[in-house]
């Protein structure tokens, strides 16, 4: 991990101390909706872009994100638990190494409901309440296809992204929660969450949207 982000690190920098200083423009705003949370965790994220030349602050929130089932981990599943996400939230700070791509460093704080699977969302299965921090890596992509054209489709936008948000901290003392578990009738230990896919801190999404106030003749080699 400490060598993917050093190399991205050096990579962002190298490309800063080449790259030529584009023009002057106004600043942007999009307004993105990620497809990833509704298809698959029943939830709803927006986010907020502000866009300055090369650079770029984003606010994120998601919320109702909810893993069931196959978006279990095996430890999880074996203790018949299930999780709901009330809030994931947090900023971004980015660069943006080409017009499309950017990368950003992204500080997050996610709070997870734990409950027993077969009493989801429910006060009798509902087993504790924690929150998790991360701090990680994201790459954007900000593609706005119809950005030539002089009417509304201007600023239709399209961003897929790939994130690495590993856990750097949590409510939970030790990162781990013991207790007595009523349906394996077992005293069991949870180990806070990851954030992403397979309970790892790798996850992918597409967002879309519009972007207000784009400019004209700006050059991002």
């Amino acid at each position: 991990m400490k060598k993917l982000l050093f190399t991205i690190a050096l990579f962002v920098i190298a490309h800063i101390s080449m790259a030529q200083e584009p023009k002057k423009s106004a600043p942007e705003v999009s307004l993105v909706f990620g497809l990833t949370q509704p298809i698959f965790t029943n939830g709803f994220n927006f986010e907020v872009d502000f866009w300055w030349e090369r650079w770029m602050i984003d606010y994120s929130h998601g919320l109702g994100l909810e893993f069931t089932g196959a978006n279990v981990h095996q430890e999880a599943a074996d203790q018949r638990l299930a999780f709901n996400i009330t809030h994931s939230t947090g900023i971004g700070i980015g660069y943006r190494v080409t017009k499309g791509l950017n990368i950003r460093v992204e500080p997050k704080w996610h709070i997870w409901e734990m409950y027993y699977e077969d009493a989801f969302k429910t006060e009798a299965g509902k087993i504790t309440q924690y929150s998790t921090y991360t701090l990680g890596l994201g790459a954007y992509y900000r593609w706005t296809p119809f950005e030539k054209k002089d009417n509304t489709l201007k600023g239709l936008t399209i961003a897929p992204s790939a994130r690495w948000w590993p856990n750097v901290g949590s409510s939970l003392e030790n990162n781990e929660f013991t207790y007595t578990n009523s349906r394996t009738e077992r005293v069991e230990v949870h180990r806070a969450n990851n954030i992403g896919m397979g309970n790892t801190p790798f996850f992918v999404n597409v967002s879309i949207g519009y972007t207000f106030g784009m400019g004209k003749n700006k050059v991002y080699m």
